[in-house]
């Protein structure tokens, strides 16, 4: 595993560029810092979509494979634990006014849910609900999928506008009680930092024996 000198520009795992995206430098832990060297998003689905498509549009090195990863909350998940993204959906997206089943973007050839066929061998699979808020808790029974954030639709959006794969990573950071400040966020990432350096390892072992199960081509 080799770093990246520019934080825009991929890392090489297993001899493969992969640009590893974050939202907040608070999810970023000394663990991870040994490891990777992401790009920065900045939080919410609106800033996901506009700093790496950005990033994928200027790079000179095109990825093999972007790698969504963060925090999410979760009702249902153990605290704690992470996650790979199996589906995801967009939950902000709701134009059932005009006849379109909500959560569908009208005249975009999606589904409400899109799956993510990439896997990593050994990881527990959920899926994931983004939007632009915060959940917390009665908010969550509103919620089909697993588990909650605010980056990875859209991080995966731009990835399948340049037509890159990705996989998402998230940590249960929150959502067995109703949050009541930023600690409440923050308890749990440093726990995180360390599985989702674990999660790295595991992806790292899997590209290096070209494992099928990530489903990445040729």
């Amino acid at each position: 595993m080799t770093r990246a000198p520019d934080p825009t520009a991929p890392d090489m795992i297993a001899g493969l560029p992969v640009l590893f995206v974050m939202a907040a430098e608070a999810e970023y832990g000394p663990t991870l810092r040994a490891r990777i060297r992401p790009l920065m998003t900045g939080v919410g689905p609106v800033e996901a979509a506009v700093e790496l498509t950005a990033a994928l549009a200027a790079l000179t090195v095109r990825p093999r494979l972007v790698v969504s990863l963060g925090s999410a909350g979760s009702a249902r998940l153990a605290q704690g634990q992470v996650y790979q993204v199996g589906a995801v959906a967009w939950r902000d997206m709701d134009a059932s006014a005009l006849g379109f089943p909500r959560g569908c973007t009208p005249f975009l050839d999606l589904p409400r849910v899109i799956d993510i066929p990439h896997r990593i061998p050994g990881l527990p699979v959920a899926s994931l609900s983004t939007g632009a808020d915060i959940v917390s808790g009665p908010a969550y029974t509103a919620i089909a999928e697993d588990m909650v954030d605010m980056e990875t639709f859209a991080h995966l959006r731009a990835a399948q506008r340049f037509r890159v794969p990705l996989i998402g990573l998230r940590g249960i950071s929150d959502g067995a009680e109703a949050l009541e400040g930023l600690a409440d966020w923050t308890r749990h990432l440093q726990l995180i930092d360390g599985r989702l350096a674990a999660a790295i390892d595991l992806l790292e072992a899997a590209l290096a024996r070209r494992d099928p199960a990530l489903a990445l081509g040729a």
